[in-house]
Formats: C-alpha cells, structure tokens, sequence
C-alpha cells in the first residue's frame, strides 16, 4: 500500500474497532471493477438496441442487477425480460471484464487483517456466480463467514433486509455490525439496518 492507502487503512481500523462484525460491499468497495461493470451493462444494453446513459449505473449503485434491468425497462420504455437481461449482463461481464478488476488494497488489507478477530460479512447486490469469480480475483474468497446476495432476501439494497441477513448468519445484533461501502443504496440499507457504516470512497 502507498501511503495515501496505509493512511485510509488505518483509519479504518480505528473507526472498526468497537465492533465485532464487518460487513463489506464488493463492487467500488473491496473491488475496483465500477467501470468494468458499466461497461458489461452499456454491452448488454446495446444488444437490446438501448445506448444506456452510464450515470444511470452510479444512481443504483448497490441494487440487484435485475432491479437495475427494470430501471432500464423504465427509463427506455423498453419491454425485455429483465432476468434474463441480469444473466446476460453477468455473463458479458465474466466473459469479457471480470479480470480487470483489482482489488481496493486498503479495504482488503482491513478485511484480511481482522480475519479470525472478527466475524465478516459480505454484502452485494451481485450474483453468487459473478461474486465468487470477483472474490478469487481479489484473494477474498473464503476469508469470511458468511455471503449474502442477490436473491438472498426479498428485498435488495437500500432495503435493509440483506444487512440483517447477515448479522442474523453471524449471530450478532444489528448495533454490532459496522457497514462498508461506496454507496448511498447500500449506506441507506444499513442506516435502516440500525448499523454504523462507514463510505470508503469519501475518506
């Protein structure tokens, strides 16, 4: 780590150190892939003849693909089936983008250093299948005790219902979890959740 990061990764642990449970985001949070995602998202949305405004992707950070596929519906008055838009849009993702992505090295310096000291979460909007890739690519894969994703629970982020997921799977209560990310959805989820939360684009 530089030491813009080592200062970042210290702040942290400092912030983290009254809780016993870490939830992480991945996409902008422990991975640096946003712009491999945009691009898998404008690819996908050109096959259904739709030139996607990229801004529309920052809006709905954190949400399920396919509740981002209805926005696009929405937005472009277009008519597809939106799951299988969320599988095709995974699929170009993994095919075409998945070993862009590197890891934020502060925030996967915090997680792997509090392994085995605290429980740890993931919490995303992705898919299973895309996660898992995305976790092995940034050495992330089974350095925590439980993940919780698209589909898991009814509602996706800025509900809060993935974020207690988690702290249910972990055996804590809500005002022991502290939240990462890089996003307003998720950082709404987790206000709703009763959980602190920290956002790792704005230290």
């Amino acid at each position: 780590m530089n030491l813009a990061s080592q200062e970042k990764f210290n702040q942290l642990q400092i912030i983290s150190a009254p809780f016993a449970g870490l939830l992480y985001d991945v996409d902008g949070t422990l991975a640096d892939n946003i712009v491999a995602h945009k691009a898998a998202y404008a690819a996908t949305a050109a096959e259904y003849g739709i030139t996607l405004d990229i801004d529309l992707i920052d809006e709905t950070a954190g949400w399920p693909t396919v509740a981002v596929a209805k926005e696009i519906t929405k937005r472009y008055q277009k008519d597809f089936d939106i799951l299988e838009f969320a599988k095709r849009k995974s699929a170009v993702f993994i095919e075409r983008f998945v070993n862009e992505t590197q890891p934020i090295d502060f925030v996967v310096s915090h997680l792997k250093s509090n392994q085995g000291l605290k429980k740890i979460g993931i919490v995303s909007g992705g898919s299973r299948s895309t996660l898992d890739i995305t976790l092995g690519v940034i050495d992330v894969h089974g350095r925590y005790e439980t993940l919780v994703c698209a589909g898991d629970t009814p509602l996706g982020k800025p509900s809060p219902q993935p974020f207690l997921l988690a702290a249910q799977q972990l055996g804590l209560r809500p005002e022991e979890c502290i939240v990462f990310e890089d996003g307003d959805p998720g950082v709404q989820g987790a206000i709703s959740a009763g959980m602190a939360w920290v956002r790792i684009d704005q230290l």
